[in-house]
């Protein structure tokens, strides 16, 4: 029985498939109205993840199975399609097929009277399928595909409501940022095989300790395969993207933030032998990683828009992923995933649960809803415990192994920059629960009930996943005993959460005539939440130009090139016309002009070599 579930793994991303299918008769069904699509599409993800959850349990202890499809055949070159089923590929699928369930429920509660179901489930069930099948693939080129798809359905997630401007604005400078990032990594791509031989991730690792490539070759095709992975992570400097993704409904912004960000981060992992080759690309990993993390978390503190803090924040611990992918600590990078992307579902969800009964995603509109809201508050709570170095919850967990690893590889930089980056995070967080559940109520939260129970229940499960993470990893002795594990380094992060915490309580938790903003210059809050001027940034450094460039070519095309064609097409009409007028019919005639054509033409072709002839 095992074997035949294990054999049929293939068919993990192919059930998502079906829901697209089974979807396509409901968009334009007026008796019923879409709504059949969205319980058709839970049908296919919760058979998606009965098979995995078999698949993964068949797998447990043993080695990973490899199998591939032969895809494409040409004289030397051979392309197959690479699967690998191991305990970490199903565990993560299980999640990623849990956590999409979730989302699914949440949106039938949070989008009920849209008539868009049909539309929204069927990108959802494209995200997972795009997911799946890059997390069960073994080869960098379909991961590539796979990557592609993503950003399309990014492209379609976000412009759900195409009918606001700004939702068609975030769609296209979504698309075109992680486009961007595609296009250098497709170059990766085809660089990497003729050196390699081979994309498939294991045969990478393994030539990647065996080859003696150049240093500079391998930074070359190290930083373009660097690049794709950033744009997927809204890492620096192609960050701006997620800012522009907030447009889309919320449902799918914890699907993307919590999941789809992290699988790009997935690629990133799994290349990290092959950046190992050049210490260049391992440090320009860091400094990417460093650069976003520290901005971001600043950034996150002068947002007012909740779903925003949040991306930001994304981005943050993104940049922590970065850091472990350039210090090769690949098991950390991995647990980094996993921690922050059930924490960041939970807030994304308590946060959509305020949005939806609210109606504003304005934090400085909210207040006191600590009693009227204790679900949400409990939840978010949660959240926060699980995203940031609180023990014994994952983020904890994940920090302590990641400082564990640079102080034993003497990088202090690095170690101080993550403390900084905890600290910043948890003042954050601090700021934005103030904000919404302490003080007085305003008028935007004075009526805020819970909502509605399928909104609820989606968003306690999460919460109960962060919580019950570390508990699952020690039953399975992946994590260490608690006491034995806060060294140094774990009081380190203790100390700098408890001093976000502490920071974030006195300025926001405490009433106050005048709010923290108020204190500090103007300019300093404009740069913050402008985030650092990098839209103006871009829209000087790189629009303006290309914007010149493309209106001085199309002048020269529309002027001189097609001037050019127009005036001799103007000639032989003008030419045509005069002529008619000036021969009688005679055919003597006819030939002395075409003669007369002829002698000109040839004079005027050969006017520089008559001087020669004499």
């Amino acid at each position: 029985m095992a074997e035949i579930v294990l054999q049929a793994g293939w068919l993990l991303p192919f059930y998502p498939l079906i829901g697209i299918l089974l979807t396509i008769p409901w968009m334009s069904v007026r008796r019923t109205g879409p709504r059949p699509a969205g319980y058709l599409n839970l049908l296919t993800t919760v058979i998606a993840l009965v098979h995995a959850v078999l698949c993964l349990q068949a797998v447990w202890g043993q080695p990973p199975l490899r199998w591939s499809i032969e895809w494409m055949q040409v004289a030397d070159l051979s392309i197959s399609l690479p699967f690998e089923l191991s305990t970490l590929n199903l565990a993560a699928v299980v999640f990623l097929t849990a956590l999409n369930f979730l989302v699914q429920v949440y949106a039938i509660g949070y989008l009920q009277m849209d008539w868009g179901w049909a539309r929204l489930y069927s990108l959802l069930a494209l995200f997972e399928a795009g997911m799946t099948a890059l997390l069960i693939c073994d080869s960098l080129f379909f991961s590539y595909m796979m990557l592609e798809i993503l950003t399309l359905g990014t492209y379609l997630i976000v412009g759900f409501w195409f009918n606001q401007p700004r939702v068609v604005t975030g769609a296209r400078d979504a698309f075109l940022t992680k486009r961007t990032g595609d296009l250098v990594l497709l170059m990766g791509v085809i660089a990497l095989y003729p050196l390699a031989g081979t994309w498939s991730y294991s045969e990478l690792a393994q030539w990647a300790s065996d080859t003696a490539v150049s240093g500079t070759t391998a930074t070359l095709f190290g930083l373009a395969l660097l690049a794709g992975p950033i744009s997927k992570c809204a890492q620096f400097p192609l960050h701006l993207w997620l800012d522009s993704a907030m447009e889309g409904p919320l449902p799918t912004t914890i699907l993307r933030n919590s999941v789809v960000i992290p699988v790009g981060a997935w690629v990133l992992i799994k290349l990290t032998p092959v950046f190992a080759l050049s210490p260049v690309v391992d440090g320009v990993a860091v400094a990417i990683g460093t650069i976003t993390a520290i901005g971001a978390a600043l950034i996150s503190i002068a947002q007012i828009d909740g779903k925003r803090i949040l991306s930001y924040l994304t981005s943050a611990f993104m940049g922590l992923v970065l850091i472990a992918v350039g210090t090769s600590q690949v098991g950390v990078a991995y647990f980094l995933l996993m921690a922050v992307a059930i924490a960041l579902a939970t807030l994304i969800a308590s946060t959509g649960s305020i949005v939806l009964t609210c109606v504003t995603q304005d934090v400085t509109q909210l207040g006191g809803l600590w009693s009227r809201r204790p679900v949400t508050a409990i939840s978010f709570v949660l959240g926060a415990l699980g995203l940031v170095a609180v023990p014994p919850f994952g983020g904890f967990w994940a920090m302590r192994f990641l400082e564990t690893g640079l102080w034993y590889d003497k990088q202090i930089l690095p170690f101080v920059i993550v403390l900084i980056i905890n600290g910043l995070c948890t003042f954050s967080l601090v700021r934005m629960f103030c904000l919404m559940f302490v003080g007085q109520p305003k008028m935007m939260s004075v009526r805020a009930p819970e909502p509605i129970w399928l909104v609820v229940i989606p968003m306690v499960a999460m919460a109960a996943l962060t919580i019950h993470l570390p508990i699952m990893l020690q039953s399975l002795k992946l994590l260490p005993i608690l006491q034995t594990a806060i060294g140094d380094t774990g009081l380190l992060l203790i100390w700098s959460s408890g001093l976000g915490l502490g920071l974030g309580i006195v300025l926001y938790g405490m009433p106050r005539e005048k709010q923290p903003v108020e204190y500090m210059p103007r300019q300093v809050v404009d740069f913050l939440s402008d985030d650092f001027y990098t839209p103006g940034l871009y829209k000087n450094a790189v629009i303006l130009p290309v914007a010149l460039a493309a209106g001085l070519f199309n002048w020269i095309e529309r002027y001189v090139i097609d001037g050019f064609v127009n005036f001799v097409g103007a000639a032989s009409l003008l030419s045509g016309e005069t002529l008619k007028y000036v021969n009688p019919g005679r055919s003597q005639i006819y030939i002395l002009t075409i003669a007369t054509c002829v002698v000109l033409l040839g004079l005027f072709m050969s006017w520089r070599f008559l001087p020669s002839l004499g």
